[in-house]
């Protein structure tokens, strides 16, 4: 099973405007990160999952990994953006592995999802219930 990231989508203010980064990236985008992942061949084919208002929201899959021209790390995303089922997961700075049991399943075609309210899903995660 591939391995898996969270990023916080910083600067969003909702699931639209997420999804608007990505109207514009075409099939692939990239995220640039200061080290390469140590385990980074366990993450191709694996997905960041984006944190939104405590909550895991949305996924991208993760194509490569490739040397950006300042010596930084380039994560090349799918362009393409999946709903999933929203979790509750706190926020922090840069990405943290996920493990695939602890990932959300995506959304069906037409399905929607409820959204805890910011506060409550900040709650479960800090209790340790989400």
């Amino acid at each position: 099973m591939p391995l898996n990231m969270t990023k916080v989508a910083y600067g969003a203010q909702s699931l639209e405007e997420v999804h608007g980064w990505f109207q514009t990236r075409g099939e692939r985008a990239h995220l640039t990160t200061r080290n390469m992942p140590r385990r980074h061949a366990e993450m191709i084919g694996g997905s960041v999952y984006w944190i939104l208002k405590h909550q895991l929201v949305a996924r991208s899959e993760i194509l490569g990994f490739a040397e950006a021209p300042d010596g930084r790390t380039e994560i090349i995303i799918s362009g393409r953006l999946i709903d999933v089922h929203p979790r509750p997961r706190r926020a922090h700075q840069g990405w943290r592995y996920l493990e695939q049991a602890d990932a959300p399943a995506d959304l069906a075609s037409g399905e929607s999802a409820d959204m805890l309210p910011p506060q409550m899903a900040s709650e479960l995660a800090r209790l340790g219930l989400a």
